[in-house]
C-alpha cells in the first residue's frame, strides 16, 4: 500500500467513526430548567463525587451550580440508544457591565493576579467580544477510568454498551470543543478564555486547536492554568478532518440557540 492509499484509507476510517458518532448522539442547548438541572446534575457526578469539589454554600443535593450560569449557554451530548447524558459544557458570556471590568469572567475571580499577559486579559479586551468556556464534564459510564475518587454508584446505569458504540468514546472530548467553537461563532464572540489542566491544550493542539497560556498556575480543583484562543484563527487552524464535524455541531445548534433566544424574551417580558 503507497503513502497515498494509506493516507485515502484513514481519512476513509475517520469519516466513517465521525458518521457513527453523530448517529449514536445528539447535541442539545438547554432551554428550559428541567434541561439545565439535567447537565448540573452532570457536573455533580464529575466535579464533586469524582474530583472531590465542594464549593462553600451548595445547599442542593445532587447539582453544581454557580453565578455565573445565570449568563450562560449550556449544551449537552447525549447517548441517544441508552439516553444517557454523555457529556456537557457551558459558555459563559461576560457578566453585566455593571459588575465591573474585573468581574466580567469566571477565570477573573479565581486568582486576577494570575492573569499576567499584557494584552490578552478580559479586563482589557472589548466587552462584547469576550467568553469563556468552562464545566467540561464527561460522565463517568462514557470514560475508561474515574478521574479521581470513585463515589459514584455505576450500578445505576444498567445499559451496556456495544464495543461498536465504545469506539466513538474518545470523540466526545473534540466534540465539546466543537460544539463550544460553534457557539461562540454564533453568539458572535471572538476572544475565548479557559482555565484547563496544562495536558488538555497540548491534546487539543493535535485537532489544531492552539492556545496561548496567558496565567500562571493556580489550584482550582485540579493544578490549571488560564489560556486564550482566538476563535476567528480556531477556525482557519482547525484540522480539515474536523471540519465536517464541526460544520454539523453547528448546523444542529443554530436552530437551538435562537429558540434559546425567543424563550429568553418571552421569560423577560413577563418579569
Amino acid at each position: 500500500m503507497t503513502a497515498s492509499q494509506k493516507m485515502t484509507h484513514i481519512r476513509s476510517s475517520t469519516a466513517e467513526l465521525f458518521e457513527s458518532f453523530l448517529k449514536d448522539f445528539t447535541f442539545n442547548v438547554a432551554i428550559s430548567d428541567e434541561e439545565k438541572n439535567r447537565i448540573y446534575r452532570l457536573r455533580h457526578e464529575v466535579y464533586c463525587q469524582e474530583i472531590g469539589y465542594h464549593p462553600p454554600g451548595m445547599e442542593r443535593k445532587n447539582i453544581e451550580i454557580d453565578s455565573h450560569d445565570s449568563h450562560s449557554i449550556h449544551c449537552l451530548i447525549e447517548h441517544q440508544r441508552s439516553g444517557l447524558a454523555a457529556g456537557c459544557l457551558r459558555l459563559v458570556l461576560p457578566a453585566p457591565m455593571a459588575a465591573g471590568k474585573h468581574h466580567r469572567l469566571p477565570l477573573q475571580e479565581y486568582d486576577e493576579r494570575s492573569l499576567t499577559h499584557e494584552t490578552l486579559h478580559p479586563a482589557k479586551l472589548p466587552y462584547d467580544s469576550i467568553c469563556e468556556i468552562s464545566r467540561f464534564a464527561i460522565a463517568r459510564a462514557f470514560r475508561h477510568k474515574p478521574i479521581k475518587h470513585e463515589t459514584l454508584d455505576m450500578k445505576k446505569n444498567s445499559y451496556v454498551f456495544t464495543p461498536e458504540e465504545r469506539k466513538t468514546f474518545p470523540l466526545i472530548i473534540v466534540a465539546l470543543f466543537l460544539a463550544t467553537y460553534a457557539l461562540v461563532g454564533l453568539m458572535s464572540k471572538r476572544h475565548v478564555f479557559a482555565m484547563m489542566e496544562p495536558r488538555l491544550p497540548r491534546l487539543l493542539s493535535m485537532s489544531g486547536f492552539h492556545f496561548t497560556k496567558v496565567g500562571e498556575r493556580i489550584e482550582m480543583h485540579g493544578s490549571r492554568n488560564a489560556f486564550y484562543i482566538d476563535h476567528r484563527k480556531a477556525e482557519k487552524e482547525m484540522h480539515e478532518d474536523l471540519m465536517p464535524l464541526y460544520l454539523y455541531i453547528r448546523d444542529q445548534l443554530a436552530p437551538q440557540l435562537k429558540t434559546l433566544s425567543a424563550h429568553q424574551n418571552e421569560v423577560s417580558s413577563y418579569c
